[in-house]
């Protein structure tokens, strides 16, 4: 799969916040889109979901050619992609188990699972979520308590994480996935990513402020947004760059955009 996004210009409540955003993102590849506060980044994850708060008012969201910019948030999840909050819910009597068994259900067999698929289902879905609660180094009671209620934040954080390795989508937004973890959590977080992208070939955009997730992640690719368009495109050493200098050099360069 291809995740394509030309010259994407959105807005919120008549406020233009994207103003012609260009990026690809393939399957197997991890992206990281870094910039400073209110420069666009949880804007554009959340127009690529389609946030019903955001209006596209001009260009285009591509998945493996066809536009995707009038499809419902759901529909966009059935087609591969997925979007982990900056700040997750809490959904009082519904425990994560269940909610993340219907969610797994209703991708893998649709609305209309019947009965005979829905165990299948079942069965299937304890098994991985046995696995991947481990992998992220989880307390199994978790599945059992509702979804974020009383969750630490990174508790919260390694939940999406959790949602992502069992819905295994085609291309995963993380939206500042490591903010409010310490070290440990943060390294548990990117070698979560690692692990899904390298078993099942997804690709990934990886919102954040900070380099240090980027440590272990080690993205093949890292963009700057600034303005509300992505002003920079290379490697890892941007990422570095971007730690000794500060975004400072990034708003002495680009100081004439405005947003």
């Amino acid at each position: 799969m291809e995740l394509k996004i030309v010259d994407l210009h959105a807005s919120v409540e008549g406020r233009q916040i994207l103003r012609g955003v260009n990026l690809t993102v393939r399957e197997g590849e991890i992206h990281s889109l870094m910039g400073p506060n209110g420069s666009g980044k949880s804007t554009l994850a959340s127009v690529i979901m389609g946030h019903p708060k955001y209006t596209v008012d001009s260009g285009d969201i591509l998945l493996d050619g066809e536009s995707i910019v009038n499809l419902s948030p759901d529909e966009r999840a059935r087609r591969g992609l997925f979007l982990a909050f900056q700040y997750p819910v809490e959904i009082s009597g519904v425990t994560l188990a269940n909610f993340l068994r219907r969610a797994y259900i209703n991708l893998k067999y649709g609305k209309d699972a019947g009965k005979e698929k829905e165990r299948l289902g079942v069965l299937e879905f304890q098994k991985i979520l046995k696995e991947k609660i481990e992998m992220l180094k989880l307390d199994p009671s978790i599945a059992k308590r509702y979804l974020n209620e009383g969750f630490s934040g990174g508790e919260k954080k390694r939940c999406e994480i959790l949602q992502m390795a069992i819905l295994q989508p085609r291309i995963a937004v993380l939206d500042e996935t490591d903010s409010g973890l310490d070290i440990d959590g943060v390294k548990i977080v990117a070698e979560g990513v690692r692990a899904v992208s390298s078993q099942t070939g997804m690709g990934a955009l990886v919102i954040t402020h900070y380099q240090r997730i980027l440590n272990y992640l080690k993205p093949d690719v890292v963009h700057v947004m600034y303005g509300g368009r992505i002003v920079e495109t290379g490697g890892y050493e941007l990422a570095q760059l971007l730690e000794e200098k500060g975004y400072s050099v990034i708003e002495q360069k680009y100081g004439g955009v405005s947003g």
